[in-house]
């Protein structure tokens, strides 16, 4: 007698690749974000700039997410998501070429139009990547996901302050005139260049998936209601967008101001010099491979631990997910680093610095979960809520304007108020206004 065999069941489909090539973009654009900011105390010097004016290099980087945002979504649902990201690496490759003559002429205009240009190519990787990682599995893990590899966002941005610190940033009085001190930006961002236009050919020859989206991710179809109701409907949407705009104007305003800050606060880079050089060997190979131990050297190498503690933060993050509602943990993330900004307003020397360093751990968390809370429950009208809560990331535009204007007029240490504010909603948001509302049935 004849017996029928039984097919195997479908295997879920294995994402681990994917995820680890996209990631990788993450630390892409970590890096240059964070050497861009990095330019602001440059640019602050070369061309004798108050704060308010110096931070217009957050602005022009920033900016372009307001600008690029939608169109970034409409490319996505037009030639999909890796051609999108494909097309980005390209943008930021010729955004990374336009520093030369920028660097060449010594004009601030063409800086901040070079920094808009990188700053488009990354907008539109962000708007297609943190999509693509949250629906590459279970909308209920996205968090966890954006987590980790805002991780790899985090090393990058770690690297950039301690590259920026020992290769562009310069004590101007070392230099003969301020194009040779502009000049110094030409090395690092041609070779970035170079690398993001490999990056870019690899990409387009490997082999990502078109994501079979959930019942919770699916797109909608020509001439389907739901595509009709505006986004603006959605509470907690709204919100998020809010809370991202929030979220990345403190982050990129205190990373901005931060080696200012610190020089305020008399950090002095003999005291690590000495230390290097009293470990011999080992202390004698990382000093000639990064420099001198420069007092504005140390002040980038502690924005970098800003940076390392968010990455920490991020790592330790996807576990305390699994274990903690995203918006609670987002609630006493937010509780905390108001704590350390109210910390380093009313003390003065290493316990200031230390505490704005920490505020980098806490905030680890914020963006991914900040994301994932706001496009939760949307179904087919999530690519409309990626691209508004992207647009909020303009947040780093104006935040930094803000505080820079208000640090000229009172002093870095009492502007900090800007990013107690924000940190306070972002608290908010997470225990209170990030449950989905939805008013628009599947």
């Amino acid at each position: 007698m004849a017996t029928r065999s039984t097919p195997p069941a479908a295997s879920a489909p294995n994402y681990t690749g994917p995820f680890i090539t996209v990631a990788v973009l993450f630390f892409i654009f970590g890096f240059i974000t964070n050497l861009n900011m990095s330019l602001v105390p440059h640019l602050k010097a070369i061309f004798d700039l108050p704060f308010g004016w110096a931070m217009l290099v957050e602005s022009a980087f920033f900016l372009a997410y307001f600008v690029f945002s939608s169109p970034a979504s409409r490319l996505i649902q037009a030639i999909g998501y890796k051609k999108t990201m494909v097309a980005s690496l390209f943008i930021q490759v010729a955004g990374c070429l336009l520093f030369v003559p920028a660097a060449k002429l010594v004009s601030f205009p063409l800086f901040l139009g070079a920094i808009f240009v990188v700053g488009a190519g990354v907008t539109t990787l962000q708007t297609a990547a943190n999509p693509y990682v949250a629906i590459l599995g279970p909308e209920s893990s996205a968090p966890v996901r954006l987590t980790l590899a805002q991780a790899l966002n985090s090393l990058g941005g770690t690297i950039a302050p301690i590259i920026a610190g020992h290769y562009i940033l310069t004590d101007t009085a070392d230099f003969s005139s301020k194009a040779a001190v502009a000049n110094t930006v030409r090395g690092p961002y041609l070779a970035i260049a170079g690398a993001l236009l490999i990056l870019g050919v690899i990409v387009m020859f490997l082999s990502l998936p078109h994501v079979q989206n959930t019942q919770e991710f699916r797109p909608g179809k020509e001439g389907d209601p739901v595509l009709s109701r505006s986004i603006w409907s959605y509470r907690h949407t709204v919100l998020g967008a809010v809370g991202i705009f929030l979220y990345v104007g403190v982050e990129v305003g205190l990373a901005s101001i931060s080696v200012n800050y610190f020089l305020s606060q008399g950090v002095d880079g003999s005291g690590i010099a000495a230390f290097f050089t009293k470990l011999g060997g080992f202390g004698t190979l990382i000093t000639h491979m990064l420099g001198p131990w420069t007092s504005v050297a140390l002040a980038s190498t502690l924005v970098a631990a800003y940076w390392f503690g968010a990455l920490i933060g991020r790592l330790l993050g996807s576990w305390m997910l699994t274990v903690v509602k995203a918006g609670k943990l987002l609630g006493i993330f937010g509780f905390a680093a108001l704590f350390f900004v109210f910390v380093s307003m009313f003390t003065h020397g290493w316990a200031a610095i230390i505490a704005i360093v920490l505020c980098g751990f806490f905030n680890s968390i914020m963006f991914p979960n900040i994301f994932a809370l706001g496009i939760a429950g949307l179904g087919p009208m999530t690519s409309k809520g990626s691209g508004l809560i992207m647009t909020a990331v303009v947040g780093g535009a104006i935040v930094p304007l803000l505080l820079g204007a208000l640090a000229d007029k009172i002093g870095i240490q009492h502007a900090l108020i800007i990013p107690a504010i924000c940190y306070l909603f972002i608290a908010y948001y997470g225990l209170w206004g990030s449950k989905p509302v939805r008013t628009v049935t599947a």
